[in-house]
Order: C-alpha cells, then sequence, then structure tokens
C-alpha cells in the first residue's frame, strides 16, 4: 500500500461497519487519516482525579473518579427501582443514576472505593449534578478477570480523553485509534525539510505516535507543538497562494477624479469625518487606483459608519466610469440601504432624473419582489451603465442581470453570504472572455480578532473602524433571570413602558415565528420529564408574544410584528411606520438584526437571549441607543445559573466592546469549525490550533508561507506539501478559499 493510500484508507475496513457507521455519523470521521487527526482533547494521569467541581452543564463529560456509596431506591410502590452511585474525588461528589434493567450490571461492579472513567452528560436534578446512565469502564477492579485488559492498559500511562459523542465513549475512540496507530507510520510529512530542522520539530509520524500514546508531558508538548504549526501553515499556505493568484489577475484601475460626484457629494456633508473613516478610505482609495483587484475586509462595530466609507468608494468607482454593487442579506435591509443611501446624496442620486444633478447618477434597488415594470426598468439602468449604483439581495446575481461596467462589489455583512453568490456577481465583470473581476469590498459589523482575520479572510487586507461617530449614546445590559426571579421580567416590561411614555420606541426580539406547521406538529408530542422542560420548551415566538404583550402587560400601546415569512411590502410597510413613529413596540426576529437604523428606539428585550450566539446579541443590542438617548437591552433568560447559557449572557452584559465579546465567542466555540460551517461547508481541518491563543504561531506561519509560494507558486518542488494541502483542504474547503 503506498504512503497516501493508508491515511484514505475507509475505517469501516479496520474497524468493523458499526463502528465506522458511528464515527463517520457522529464525529465526521471516515477514513484512518482522520481518526489519526482527532487528537485527544486532555489526558488524565492515572493517579490523579477530576475535579467534580467544574463540571460544565449540559456538556458530555469523561470523569475519573471513585464511588463512594451506592444503593438501590425503589418508587412507584415497589414497582419501579434505580440505582444511586455517589463519586468522589476529594474536592467534591457527583450523583450517578441507573433506571430499571440498567441497574444489574452497575450494582456488581460499582462498589465502594472502586475507581473508574464514567462517561455521560451532564445534568441538574434536585439542584445537583448529576449523569443519567452513564457509560463507564473500571481502572481497578481488584484483579478480577474481566478487567485486567483495563488496568494493564492504562497502569502508570497518561490516559487521552479524546472528543467523544452519546454513542462512542472515549475509551472506545482510544481501542480505534490503537487499530490504526501503525499507520502514522505512512503519514506524509508537508513541512519543508528546511523549515521542520530549522524549528526543530519532530517528524511528523513521531508528532502523531506522541500525541494519542504519550509517556511523559514533554511528548504531549513536543507533538502539539508540530501538529499546531502544520495546521497554521497548511492553511496559510493555501491562502498564501490564493492572494498571489489575485496579484496575477487583471483588474480596471478605479482612481478617483477631482471635481466629480464624489468631491460634489463631501461638499454636501453636514458633519466631518472621523480620522478612522479618513483612514480607512484611503487605504480603500488605494486599492481601488491598482490594476489588480482588491480584496479588502472593512470590520467596524454597530453604529461605526461603514456605509459612509463603502458609500464615497462607490461614488469614487462612478467617477471613474464604472458602476458599483452592494448586496444585503435580506430585503429589508437592502431597502434601508437605498433609501438612506438616496437620502444621503440627495439630487445626485438622481442622475438623467428631472431635477437632478448634472453630476448625479441613477441609484437604483432590485429586489426579487418588485414588480415586473420596476424590474425591467432597473435591469434596462444597469446594462446601459445609466443606472452607476445598484442595490439588492442575491436577486442581483440571477444570469439575467447584466451590468455595463462593474467595477466594484460591496458585500454587507459577508458572514450571512454563502461563497457561491459572491463569486457569481464577481463573475459578471468578466466580458468578451476576459476575466477582469471587480474589486471587492467586504464589510461586517462582528469584530474579529487579528488572529481570524488572518485565517478565515486570510485573502483579504483588513481595516478597522473603531472610533464611533460623535453623538452615539451608552447602551446598559442586564440579564433578566424569568425562571428564578418572575418579578425581574415585570419590571422589564414596566420600563419599556417608561420608556414610550417618555416618547421613545422598543424592540422585542423571539428566536422563532410561531405559525409554521412543523411548531404545530411539536405540540401534539409527549411531555418531557419535568426536569427537562427547560431544555425541551420550544423557543418563544413572535406572534405568542405579541399576542401576550399586547392582551398583558403592554395593553394599550402601539405592538405590531415583522418577521422573514411577511410579504416584503409589508415588512417595508412595517419598518417605515416604526422609524416614523407610528408603532411604539416591535416584536421581531433577528431580521432586525444587521442594518436597521430608528434612532427613537431605545430598549431591547430579547426573549430567551441563551438561545442566540454572542456575536449575534451584540448585533441585536446595537439596534438601540442610536440616537442621543440611552439604550437599554435587557437579556431575558431561563437558563440556570451555573450553566454556560447564563455565563454566555453575563459576559454580554458586561462589556460593550465587540472584539473582547468576538474572543469570548471564539473561545467557547473552539470545538467547532474556524473556517465557519455556514461559510465553508466543510469540515475544519483545525485541531490543535487555536484561533485564540495562536496568534504567534499564526503570523509565523504566515510568513513563511508567503516565502514558500513566492518561490514556487505551483509548489512544484515541495510535492509532500501539495499533497498535505490536497489531503486537509478538500475540494470544496480549496474553493471556498479561492472564491473568497
Amino acid at each position: 500500500m503506498d504512503r497516501v493510500s493508508a491515511f484514505e484508507e475507509p475505517l469501516k475496513k479496520l474497524l468493523g461497519g458499526a463502528t465506522a457507521k458511528v464515527m463517520a455519523e457522529h464525529l465526521d470521521l471516515h477514513t484512518v487519516g482522520d481518526l489519526l487527526h482527532h487528537y485527544p482533547r486532555r489526558y488524565e494521569e492515572r493517579g490523579r482525579l477530576t475535579a467534580l467541581t467544574e463540571l460544565p452543564l449540559d456538556e458530555h463529560v469523561t470523569v475519573v473518579a471513585q464511588v463512594a456509596d451506592a444503593r438501590i431506591m425503589m418508587f412507584n410502590n415497589g414497582r419501579g427501582k434505580r440505582l444511586e452511585v455517589t463519586l468522589t474525588d476529594g474536592s467534591g461528589r457527583l450523583q450517578l443514576v441507573f433506571f430499571g434493567h440498567g441497574v444489574h450490571k452497575p450494582h456488581k461492579e460499582l462498589l465502594p472505593g472502586r475507581r473508574a472513567m464514567f462517561a455521560g452528560k451532564v445534568s441538574v436534578f434536585n439542584r445537583k449534578m448529576q449523569l443519567a446512565h452513564p457509560t463507564y469502564q473500571l481502572l481497578d477492579a481488584h484483579d478480577e478477570e474481566e478487567a485486567t485488559d483495563a488496568v494493564d492498559a492504562f497502569a502508570g500511562q497518561l490516559l487521552p480523553i479524546y472528543p467523544a459523542c452519546k454513542q462512542l465513549d472515549s475509551w472506545r475512540i482510544a481501542k480505534a485509534v490503537d487499530t490504526v496507530l501503525p499507520s502514522a507510520q505512512d503519514a506524509v510529512d508537508p513541512l519543508p525539510e528546511a523549515l521542520r530542522e530549522g524549528r526543530g520539530f519532530v517528524p511528523l509520524p513521531e508528532a502523531l505516535l506522541r500525541i494519542h500514546r504519550p509517556h511523559t508531558k514533554a511528548d504531549i508538548a513536543a507533538a502539539r507543538d508540530r501538529l499546531r504549526w502544520d495546521e497554521a501553515f497548511v492553511l496559510q499556505v493555501a491562502l498564501a497562494r490564493r492572494r498571489y493568484a489575485d496579484t496575477q489577475l487583471p483588474a480596471v484601475a478605479r482612481r478617483s477624479v477631482p471635481g466629480g460626484l464624489l468631491d460634489a457629494f463631501d461638499a454636501k456633508l453636514p458633519f466631518t469625518l472621523t480620522e478612522g473613516q479618513q483612514r480607512v478610505t484611503g487605504e480603500i482609495f488605494g486599492d481601488l487606483a491598482t490594476e489588480h483587484p482588491m480584496h479588502r475586509l472593512l470590520q467596524g462595530e454597530v453604529g461605526s459608519g461603514k456605509t459612509m466609507v463603502a458609500l464615497r468608494a462607490m461614488l469614487t468607482v462612478v467617477d471613474a466610469g464604472g458602476q458599483a454593487a452592494m448586496l444585503a442579506p435580506t430585503e429589508v435591509l437592502a431597502q434601508q440601504h437605498h433609501r438612506s443611501i438616496t437620502e444621503m446624496m440627495g439630487e445626485l442620486a438622481e442622475g438623467g432624473m428631472l431635477g437632478g444633478s448634472d453630476l448625479g447618477t441613477k441609484v437604483v434597488l432590485l429586489t426579487g419582489s418588485m414588480g415586473t415594470a420596476a424590474r425591467r426598468q432597473a435591469l434596462l439602468d444597469l446594462v446601459t451603465g445609466e443606472a452607476g449604483i445598484v442595490i439588492g439581495t442575491h436577486a442581483l446575481i440571477e444570469d439575467k442581470v447584466q451590468f455595463h461596467d462593474l467595477g466594484l462589489v460591496v458585500v454587507d455583512e459577508q458572514h450571512r453570504f454563502g461563497v457561491e453568490q459572491r463569486d457569481a456577481l464577481r463573475s459578471k465583470a468578466d466580458s468578451q472572455g476576459e476575466k477582469r473581476p471587480p474589486h471587492l469590498l467586504v464589510m461586517t459589523a462582528t469584530p474579529i480578532p487579528r488572529t481570524v482575520a488572518m485565517t478565515v479572510f486570510g485573502d483579504l487586507e483588513t481595516s478597522v473602524l473603531d472610533q464611533l461617530p460623535a453623538g452615539r449614546s451608552p447602551i446598559a445590559s442586564h440579564v433578566v433571570p424569568a425562571k428564578d426571579k418572575p418579578h425581574f421580567l415585570s419590571r422589564a416590561w414596566e420600563r419599556v413602558r417608561e420608556e414610550v411614555e417618555n416618547g421613545h420606541q422598543a424592540y422585542v426580539v423571539c428566536p422563532r415565528i410561531g405559525d409554521d406547521a412543523e411548531e404545530a406538529g411539536k405540540k401534539g408530542k409527549k411531555k418531557a420529564a419535568p426536569e427537562d422542560d427547560a431544555e425541551k420548551r420550544p423557543p418563544l415566538a413572535v406572534l405568542d408574544i405579541a399576542d401576550q404583550l399586547t392582551k398583558g402587560p403592554l395593553s394599550g400601546l402601539r405592538v405590531e410584528v415583522l418577521h422573514g415569512r411577511m410579504a416584503p411590502d409589508d415588512k417595508d410597510d412595517v419598518m417605515r411606520r416604526f422609524a416614523a413613529g407610528e408603532a411604539d413596540v416591535l416584536v421581531a426576529t433577528t431580521v432586525i438584526e444587521v442594518g436597521v437604523n430608528v434612532p427613537n428606539a431605545t430598549a431591547m428585550v430579547i426573549m430567551d437571549a441563551d438561545r442566540f450566539g454572542v456575536s449575534q446579541l451584540h448585533q441585536l443590542r446595537g439596534r438601540v441607543g442610536r440616537g442621543s438617548a440611552p439604550g437599554l437591552c435587557l437579556l431575558v433568560s431561563e437558563a440556570h445559573e451555573a450553566s454556560p447559557a447564563r455565563a454566555r449572557l453575563s459576559a454580554v452584559a458586561a462589556t460593550l466592546d465587540g472584539f473582547e465579546l468576538s474572543r469570548i465567542d471564539l473561545e467557547q466555540r473552539r470545538e467547532g469549525d474556524v473556517l465557519g460551517q455556514a461559510q465553508s461547508g466543510v469540515r475544519s481541518s483545525l485541531r490543535v490550533l487555536s484561533v485564540i491563543d495562536d496568534e504567534e504561531v499564526i503570523a509565523a506561519a504566515r510568513e513563511e508561507a508567503v516565502r514558500v509560494v513566492a518561490e514556487d507558486p505551483e509548489l512544484e518542488r515541495l510535492p509532500e506539501l501539495r499533497t498535505a494541502l490536497d489531503a486537509l483542504l478538500d475540494k470544496d474547503r480549496e474553493e471556498y478559499l479561492d472564491k473568497g
């Protein structure tokens, strides 16, 4: 068997169909190489017990502990029985519970004094942490025959604890790794030899052996150092090749023209641009003036003035004879951008129209729900060049949409767009078979730490707007524990009333809409056990909450609803009325998350706030405090006080610093895909590299990657690196990077 194919061997050939099926379905492991790159999450020392006081609620854990006592309890008048086992590690205690026929084996084996590994999901019952029906493996059994293998395997060793799932415990994964570990000798080493020796790294086969079966902590450290570098380097090589390819593409330089549309626009501005806006504009204008396509990420806090910067870039391109397109994630946002841009430009947005400026251009809106006549006119304005600026949704990408000379694409909230959509829009600038892609500006209000910018957005240059324009108000945020303290929720609705009485408006945000057939079907399902109610309860819904508020705590106020399944005209009508102050409270889904700008809205209540991510909560909160009055954001949750969900909400309430929150978000999602499942749609190659902690590694790997690619863009002299690139960045992910 050759060196590559050993790693590509399907797991079912070595492990059997049942185990391989669980690994494929629940851990996304399909080949020998996949399993060898499924590294232990941590290690247990044979002589040390895990602290039971630090178990995370609702997570699948593995613990090593000693049985303190075990007792059979009867219930249902003796018809039912359960086994309760108490574990101890000297610092705390943990309850295990087994029901029904499942009590017999553990009752015989889990005797006081016995030590074992236990795996299960941590839950709370009667205010105590517990594992219900955990799987376990005895670590000492007083020479009982059935435990001899376990004692031999683990005596004196560091025990690897693998990322596991309910269907497959850590120690079963360890046994599977033992089966495939000989194939580590066939690992293809991606690091150029000079680089590996220069940095003193162990060879890759040795690193794989040490990370799975270490003898000492030094083994683990050496293996992690090496594997962390592999991941950073291979990813940075892919990004460096993408950047190199971009520099080889021709693009039309779009230089600013004195006395043109931009100068006329600037002369009308009633305020001065912030220093940050001026600095970032300079970076963008410099890119636009070059003859290869700009690829720039513009990140800035909600309200930092990104739209103004993007508009000035679009006006520069129009001055230079081109067209600019702005892609928005929703129709509500596209309509809002169109409205705010035409208002900012005034008569300059009415080029060719009666009363319009001679310097002006047409600014057209193109969405999927437009009427036939309006759509036909918009398409005509684009193909003739009459419209210099077009704002729209993914409808802009349809085949029938043709541009006269597309020079700039601005993508708002990039993480909401599939890469294929952006690629399709960029391809519209190809003419007469000649590939001349437009310049690309990606805007996001989600703050991104530098390390993530170097990985996820590594093919984009980055600009940061970190100043808020004068006049923005602070936002106070508080967690409202609705289950523990219901009177806090009553007070929340009183605060909303107070804001309305003071002439302001409020948002109430819910996780779902509440009228679809699937949800109706769920209502007929069997009721969960009492301790599972919070987890099983469906998320709160817009239509239900709006009804309750109208009849109850907010009766007499003008309450409107807004959600994604409303007709586009109805959505726009509701937003217009709310913006005009004709509604007091808007009960909505996250459709309001991005770009909605109503300066008079000062309060926001987010229901089931624990069901939203940190960055999403920060985005939502940015909808209030946009005027001169201070903002208030109330995060309502039924999550248990000790749960990770509540800790997340407390973090959001404690800071308005989006970059700090993005770090917290990353730390909590570190088991996830740093390339972003939503963006690449494929499994991550990052296993030991931490985008939070490994900034130096990522920066150094980036430098090495740039040097390697500059010397050998096709990696012809580095076939092992090319092979690793194909393996770690499979075709889907390379296309993701290529389309970035």
